[in-house]
């Protein structure tokens, strides 16, 4: 199973505190099933700031401990990157890190009350240079779950969305997994991470989602979540059941 978002990292972020936190959060991971693990650690949120060059050597630097330590736990680099008017300009710059080797694609936060209203010409520059946004736990973003529907637009650009563990098994509130299940519904997400922050704060329960997810609709469903991660991971292009519009009646905020 490969995790694609996870704060794991020691000592950088609001994550893993230091190298002993990292080291229950990988345990807890290699519990859950998880083999692969995409660290991304906030970047430009407006607390945090982890570049590139930076964080290749902080992975580096825990994968040779958990090497050390016989821990079956492949990590990966990256970044979850909040959206900003000079992203493309970081870009060029080399300070993102991308989900997969062939930089193509990225995951990408939104404020958590706000959708910018710089977002869709960002994404079509970035979709015309051949990148894929992942747009990170809309689920909790408020206009979203004020109107999932708004999720269409950026997904017919080709846009992804991934959904957080934790809030479909219900960590967040009910309001947010009654979004985060019509989310998965009608397939306006195409994967789900743990967005994992600690053991005994932001669990992974990655797990436990798959298994809601397989008895709510069919383990089909999960392998097909499977799969977009692998895809990303490797740099291929994902293949998903289209997503259906939420009626309005099946949605009472709106």
């Amino acid at each position: 199973m490969i995790d694609l978002h996870c704060h794991i990292l020691p000592g950088i972020d609001d994550g893993a505190e230091d190298l002993a936190a990292s080291i229950a959060m990988a345990e807890k991971a290699i519990s859950q099933g998880i083999t692969h693990i995409l660290c991304t650690p906030h970047h430009n949120n407006g607390s945090y700031i982890n570049p590139k060059a930076e964080v290749l050597a902080h992975v580096a630097k825990l994968q040779a401990e958990l090497d050390r330590r016989n821990l079956p736990l492949t990590l990966f680099e990256g970044q979850e990157v909040r959206i900003t008017g000079s992203l493309i300009d970081e870009i060029k710059q080399d300070r993102i890190l991308f989900a997969d080797v062939s930089d193509t694609y990225i995951l990408i936060e939104f404020p958590t009350m706000d959708v910018p209203a710089y977002t869709e010409q960002l994404f079509f520059d970035l979709r015309a240079m051949g990148k894929v946004p992942i747009i990170v736990h809309p689920e909790r973003n408020a206009k979203f779950r004020e109107d999932p529907n708004r999720l269409i637009p950026y997904l017919e650009m080709g846009c992804l969305a991934q959904l957080t563990a934790p809030s479909y098994v219900g960590i967040f509130g009910k309001s947010i997994q009654k979004t985060a299940k019509l989310m998965v519904e009608h397939h306006l997400v195409q994967m789900v991470a743990s967005d994992a922050h600690g053991v005994h704060k932001r669990n992974f329960y990655l797990k436990e989602a798959f298994e809601e997810i397989s008895h709510d609709f069919s383990p089909d469903l999960v392998q097909q979540m499977e799969q977009v991660a692998k895809d990303i991971i490797n740099g291929d292009k994902t293949n998903f059941p289209t997503y259906r519009e939420v009626k309005k009646k099946k949605f009472g905020l709106f």
